[in-house]
Order: C-alpha cells, then structure tokens, then sequence
C-alpha cells in the first residue's frame, strides 16, 4: 500500500476486513490575540463518518497528556495500547483521515512510523474528498475487534530541542523547515509566547501545500518547487517543525514521499523552543 491513497482506493478496499480506517480530526481555532484552542472532532465523526471508520483521539490517547507541552510523543507503551484498542496492529493496515488540512492524518502517520508499523497510508484530501466524491457517510458506531501492536520507537524519525540547537549551530548541515502560517512565522502573530521563527528556518506552510477547497495535496511539481531548499541537497538532513509537531508531520510526509530520507519533526516545536528566553528567534522572513 503506497503511504497516500485516494478516496476511490479506499472506497473499493471498504469491505477488507484487515483494513482500519481511522479519523484523526482535531479542530482549533485562532481565537483573540492569536491564542490557539484545540478540541477532539469526536463530536463531527459521530454526526458523519467514513464508513467502517474509529476515532482516533490525539489529544488524550496518542499525546503525553503529562508533558508540558501539547501533542507531545507519547510513550511506546501508552501508543501501543492506543492502538490496540482502535484494533490496529499485527496484520493490519491502516488509512488515517481527518476534515482539516490533512495535518492530524500526518500526524498519526508519522507516530505510527515511527513506532515501527509501515503498513499505514493517508487518504488525499481526507473526508473533504470523500465527501465531495458524494460517497456514503455513516454515523453508525464502529464494532473493533483489539489487536496487538508492538512499539519499538526507531530513531532519526522525532529530535529534541538539543538536536535542532546543534543543527543550527551548524550552518548547510540541515535544512530547517518552519511549517507554520506565514504570519506566525514572521511573528506578525504571537501565539507561542514569543514572536518569530527558529534561525535559518525556511517557512513551507502545511496550509500551503494542500488545495484550499478539495484538500488535496499539490501535485509533485509544484511541491517540489515549494520545497525546493530541502532537495537541492540530497545529503542535507531536514527537520521541520510548527507550534507542537503538527503541522511539521505534513512537510515531513510529503518531503518523505518526494525522496527525501533523513527528515525528522522536532517534537517540542516552537511550544518548547519559546519556553526559554535564551534560545534565539527570528522576526521577518529569511532570505531564499
């Protein structure tokens, strides 16, 4: 199974009874003073829903709700009986989708890579496409059978605050890619507690590399143009990075899919680079 497929793809493998189909939806706001707010979509998945579809819920059972930080890893042991309870695991496979920007999908995708299970695609354009494809929607609750998932966490998938200060300690050595709106990155907006972007980081908006009314990704012409500073160098190492490791999942998956190897999402994102005062930021844009 190729790591994105499209709603007709899914639509004729609904009857494969080792197929998990998971929404992954997560809505937020930018609310006054471009505070951000963030709520599980359970409530829409169970108005409508892909058929045959669970709710993965990222905030409370795929993040560590103990760390200081939203939507951090959580541990192997903690995803690994998140997933058992959605019935994913061994001979499984797994389609995540969510209603936004694909971002939420991406997300789960790259935990779930990164915990060692390959087996997993995103649908293109999420229940936007499949909706627009004027396909059946359900509301009916989905019957899981448990399953048992192994989690081992391969390295190089997720880095830490120390890897991106080395990384830029370390100018040519990586490409560091800020996947944040425009505003956010330039630090017009302020939603991290201090304004601006990691030094050196190029900004590639998740939000960019969809099409605003079908949610597809862009074709791979136009993607590879929008990361152009991340593949001219193929022994350059990448790592992306938003506001908690969200949005970044989506410029890695796409980089990922476009040939790129050695990229890794920095967890912590800006929520945990602006929590110290004497790690540097940029205002403005960098130079390309």
């Amino acid at each position: 199974m190729d790591s994105l497929v499209e709603v007709a793809w899914l639509q004729a493998n609904l009857g494969d009874p080792n197929l998990r189909i998971l929404d992954c939806t997560v809505v937020f706001e930018v609310g006054e003073a471009g505070v951000l707010t963030f709520r599980a979509g359970r409530p829409e998945w169970q108005t409508g829903h892909i058929p045959g579809s669970a709710f993965a819920d990222i905030i409370e059972d795929l993040s560590d709700t103990t760390s200081p930080y939203q939507f951090t890893l959580p541990s192997a042991a903690a995803f690994a009986q998140a997933m058992e309870k959605l019935g994913v695991g061994e001979g499984t496979r797994v389609v995540l989708y969510d209603s936004t920007y694909t971002m939420w999908a991406t997300r789960v995708w790259w935990m779930l890579k990164a915990f060692g299970f390959d087996d997993v695609a995103v649908l293109n354009g999420g229940f936007t496409a499949w909706q627009a494809s004027g396909l059946r929607v359900s509301n009916a609750a989905t019957n899981i059978t448990p399953a048992k998932f192994n989690a081992q966490l391969r390295p190089g998938w997720f880095v830490d605050t120390q890897n991106v200060e080395q990384a830029i300690a370390s100018p040519g050595s990586t490409c560091v890619i800020d996947a944040l709106m425009p505003d956010m990155y330039t630090g017009v907006q302020n939603p991290y507690g201090r304004p601006g972007h990691i030094p050196g980081a190029i900004n590639v908006p998740a939000v960019a590399v969809v099409d605003p009314e079908s949610r597809l990704f862009l074709d791979d012409s136009l993607l590879r143009e929008r990361f152009a500073p991340a593949l001219s160098d193929l022994g350059q190492a990448v790592i992306t990075y938003c506001g908690g490791g969200i949005a970044a999942t989506a410029d890695a998956f796409l980089l990922r899919r476009l040939g790129k190897t050695d990229v890794a999402v920095y967890d912590g994102s800006m929520a945990e680079w602006t929590s110290q005062a004497s790690r540097p930021l940029v205002l403005g844009a960098e130079p390309r």
